[in-house]
């Protein structure tokens, strides 16, 4: 799918990084700061030792342990919310291209839990967030749908949280969540 892409969207890719942690030395120092960075870089969840001194690390790691079976929850209630956005004509074809949303979900869920984990919901860049609303604009993804995925996503993340031996509060996870929600509500589609 890449050799197809305009240089356009493949430079709107690349620009398109939503976390940033500015803002945030004060409170982590240098160390945690390029723990995270470095994480976002790579573009993965954080591993126990970066989790280690965060305020809400083991949420963090819960979720990153459990990370592909919450993002099967969402895909699944984006598709039965949006039946034939996979087939042809639907938002969501070809099959690349529900690939590709579907890793997103996964990537959301990844930069949320860096917010959750430092219990920080200035977790995001205006900028890069700019760049992915004009990524998602040139590539036509349907908004409604990615909206949806990733309050499917905040509800899959709840309900596996559930089984925690430790209660788990609302405060500790939603705000993160809703974070990027009312982000990418925001998105303007083009018409």
């Amino acid at each position: 799918m890449s050799s197809s892409l305009s240089p356009r969207v493949k430079e709107l890719i690349v620009k398109a990084r939503i976390v940033s942690f500015d803002g945030w030395q004060d409170e982590f120092g240098e160390g945690a700061i390029a723990l995270l960075q470095s994480a976002d870089d790579e573009r993965v969840y954080l591993d126990d030792a970066g989790l280690k001194d965060m305020p809400a690390g083991k949420i963090s790691r819960y979720l990153r342990d459990h990370a592909n079976a919450i993002v099967d929850t969402a895909r699944a209630q984006v598709l039965a919310q949006f039946p034939g956005i996979t087939e042809s004509g639907g938002g969501l074809y070809p099959v690349a291209r529900a690939e590709a949303c579907w890793r997103d979900f996964w990537h959301f869920l990844r930069c949320i839990t860096y917010g959750i984990a430092a219990q920080r919901t200035d977790y995001t860049s205006a900028t890069g967030l700019s760049y992915l609303e004009q990524l998602y604009q040139e590539l036509q993804v349907p908004l409604d749908a990615m909206v949806y995925g990733l309050q499917a996503l905040q509800a899959a993340s709840k309900e596996q949280l559930a089984k925690l031996e430790f209660t788990i509060t609302d405060e500790q996870i939603e705000p993160y969540f809703e974070h990027l929600i009312i982000a990418l509500s925001r998105f303007q589609a083009v018409t």
